[in-house]
C-alpha cells in the first residue's frame, strides 16, 4: 500500500541511512538519553550496542553452507502464527517470510503498525477545489489530524486508498461495473452474491451497497455481500460499521489462503489494492546450467538475516516454473546467454561474472488465490486492481517496495531483510502475465471428489450437457475471446456459451467506462481520479 508520500512525492524519497534507523528502532529510551561518551574499547565489549553484520554470500553451492545452516529448523509462516516475536534460529522460505512479517496476528505488520487512512466519513467536495495543488494540500490536512510519531520506534503506518480518497465515487464506479454485468446476465435468475478481500474500513462494500439501494433497490433486495478478512481488527471494525445499515453483509474471520467453501452459484469476487502485498518467493539461475535455485531466509540466534540458495523443492515454485514455461513467459535470463552454452561459459570466466542471474520476485501467493478461485468459486467473476509498477523498489526483477514511517518521514529501503512487522512490503504486478496465468488455470477444470458436479441447479442450466452435445454443436466457430462453456451452464439465450475472457484495462481505462467523472472534477478541469493512479491497472 502506499503511503502518502509514496503517492504524492515520489521524487522527494530519500534513501535511509541504514545504521542510524536501525540504532533508533533498536534503542531504548533510556539508551536514548544516556549521552556519555565511551571509548572504542568499551563500545566494542558493550553487547547491548547494536552492531551491523554484514553477510556474503559468495556461493550458494558451497558445502560450508549447507553445513553451517543443518541445525536450523524449516519453518513456515503458519507454523509461526502463535509466535509472539519474530523467530530465530529458523529458515524459511521468502514467501513465508514476508507473509510472517506482514500478517503474524502478534506482531505483523498489518494486525500492529498499519493503519488505513479515513477521511472522517465525509467526502471531499471537489468541485470546491480549484486545482490537484489544493486536493493534495486537503489530503495532507487530514493525515496531519492522526498525530506526530512517536520517536522510540516506528511511527504510524497510515496508508490510504482510491476507495477512500475518492469516495463514494471510487466505490459507486465499481457497484455499476458489477451491477451492469449482473442485470446483462444473471437477473432475474441469480442473486447477486459478491465476495471481496482486502475490505479495510469497509468503506467500498459500504459505497456498493449505498448504490444499490438508492439506484437499484430490486437488485439490492436479492444481493449477498461476502468479506474474507484476514485481520481480527479490521473485522469487528467491518461488522460495527456494516451490520447496521446492510444486513445483507456477511463477514468472515478467515485468510482466503486457508478458504474451503465451494460456492456453486455465479458470483464476484473483488479485490481492490490486495495483491500487492501477497507473498512472493526469490529464484534465482545458476548462469552455467540454467538451473534455477529458490531464495530461503535464515536467521540466527542472534536475528540476523541472510539469504541462501538452493535447488527448488517446493511444489508452489515448480508449479509457477511450469506454468510460466507453458506460457511462454520470459526468463529473467538474457536470450543471449539462453541461446548458447558457450556464450555461458565465456561470461563466467570474465572477471567479478557473478554466478547466478538477479534475484527474481515471482508471485506464488498470487498463483495460490488463482486455483482457490478455480476450485471453490467456479462460476466467479473477477475484478481485481492493483499497481502494475513501484518507483523505488530494491534491487531485483518484479521487487517490491520496502518502506517504514520514522519520525514522520516515509523511509524506503534497499533491502528486504528487515525487522519483521515494521516495514511495509509491496508489489508491483505484470497484469498482462496476470491475465495469462489467470486464463490458463480457470480453464483447467477442477473436479471436487465429494459430487458428479459441484453445480446446482438453476433455470439457466441444461439437461444436456456442452460436452454430450459436443462443444461447436451449435457453431463451427467459436470466439477467441471466451472460454469453454461450464457443463450443463447456458447463456441467457439458452447456448451453452462460455464466459467472457478477462481483458486488462488501466485505471483511467476503467474510470472512463464506469465513473461519473463529473463528480470529481476540479474547477480548473483537471480530475484527480483519473490522472493520480498512473501505475494501476484493472482486471476484468
Amino acid at each position: 500500500m502506499l503511503t502518502l508520500g509514496a503517492a504524492f512525492a515520489r521524487c522527494h524519497w530519500k534513501r535511509p541511512a541504514h545504521n542510524i534507523l536501525r540504532r533508533a528502532l533498536h534503542s531504548t529510551p533510556s539508551q536514548t538519553r544516556n549521552r556519555t561518551i565511551k571509548s572504542e574499547t568499551e563500545v566494542k565489549n558493550d553487547i547491548n550496542v547494536p552492531r551491523d553484520r554484514w553477510n556474503y554470500n559468495v556461493s550458494p553451492f558451497l558445502q560450508t553452507s549447507q553445513t553451517k545452516y543443518s541445525d536450523l529448523e524449516f519453518v513456515t509462516s503458519n507454523a509461526l502464527e502463535c509466535a509472539t516475536e519474530p523467530p530465530r534460529g529458523v529458515q524459511m522460505l521468502v514467501r513465508d517470510f514476508i507473509e510472517d512479517s506482514l500478517y503474524n496476528p502478534n506482531y505483523g505488520y498489518f494486525p500492529n503498525q498499519a493503519t488505513i487512512f479515513n477521511t472522517d466519513g465525509s467526502a471531499v467536495g471537489f468541485d470546491s477545489l480549484r486545482d490537484s495543488t489544493e486536493f493534495q494540500e486537503v489530503v495532507a490536512q487530514k493525515y496531519a489530524a492522526y498525530g506526530a510519531d512517536k520517536h522510540d520506534g516506528p511511527g504510524r503506518q497510515l496508508w490510504h486508498t482510491p476507495t477512500e480518497l475518492f469516495k463514494p465515487w471510487f466505490g459507486r464506479a465499481i457497484a455499476r461495473c458489477l451491477v451492469a454485468e449482473y442485470l446483462l446476465k444473471y437477473f432475474p435468475y441469480e442473486d447477486l452474491i459478491i465476495y471481496e478481500i482486502g475490505a479495510g474500513n469497509g468503506t467500498l462494500a459500504m459505497d456498493i451497497l449505498n448504490f444499490l439501494q438508492e439506484v437499484h433497490p430490486e437488485v439490492y433486495e436479492r444481493t449477498r455481500y461476502n468479506i474474507i478478512e484476514i485481520s481480527g481488527r479490521l473485522v469487528q471494525m467491518q461488522r460495527k460499521r456494516l451490520s447496521r445499515a446492510h444486513p445483507n453483509v456477511r463477514v468472515t474471520h478467515k485468510s482466503i489462503f486457508h478458504w474451503a467453501t465451494r460456492e456453486p452459484a455465479p458470483c464476484f469476487f473483488v479485490a481492490m489494492e490486495v495483491i500487492d502485498n501477497f507473498a512472493h518467493d526469490v529464484v534465482r539461475y545458476d548462469l552455467k546450467t540454467l538451473e534455477p535455485y529458490q531464495g530461503v531466509i535464515t536467521v540466527d540466534p542472534h536475528g540476523d538475516f541472510e539469504t541462501i540458495y538452493t535447488p527448488v523443492s517446493d511444489p508452489l515454485i515448480t508449479e509457477f516454473l511450469n506454468l510460466r514455461r507453458n506460457l511462454k513467459h520470459p526468463l529473467p535470463v538474457s536470450k543471449v546467454l539462453q541461446s548458447s552454452d558457450a556464450l555461458r561459459k565465456l561470461y563466467l570466466s570474465m572477471p567479478f561474472a557473478p554466478n547466478l542471474s538477479k534475484e527474481e520476485y515471482i508471485p506464488t501467493r498470487l498463483l495460490s488465490l488463482l486455483r482457490i478461485l478455480r476450485n471453490y468459486f467456479p462460476r466467479h467473476r473477477l475484478l481485481l486492481s492493483d499497481f502494475s509498477s513501484l518507483p523505488d523498489t530494491i534491487s531485483g526483477v518484479n521487487a517490491p517496495v520496502v518502506q517504514t514511517r520514522f519520525r514522520n518521514t516515509t523511509v524506503p529501503c534497499t533491502t528486504l531483510l528487515v525487522r519483521q512487522g515494521y516495514f511495509d512490503i509491496f508489489f508491483p504486478t505484470n497484469f498482462e502475465h496476470l491475465r495469462d496465468m489467470y486464463e490458463h488455470i480457470v480453464s483447467h477444470k477442477h473436479h471436487p471428489s465429494s459430487s458428479k458436479s459441484g453445480m446446482r441447479s438453476t433455470p439457466l442450466m441444461t439437461t444436456s450437457t456442452s460436452i454430450s452435445l459436443g462443444e461447436d454443436y451449435f457453431s463451427s466457430y467459436r470466439s477467441n475471446d471466451r472460454r469453454s462453456p461450464l457443463d450443463g451452464v447456458t447463456s441467457a439465450s439458452g447456448l451453452p456459451v462460455g464466459e467472457r475472457k478477462s481483458n486488462v484495462f488501466t485505471h483511467s481505462e476503467f474510470m472512463e467506462t464506469y465513473a461519473d467523472l463529473n463528480r470529481t472534477r476540479l474547477r480548473n478541469g483537471e480530475n484527480p481520479m483519473l490522472d493520480f493512479y498512473k501505475n494501476v491497472k484493472f482486471l476484468f
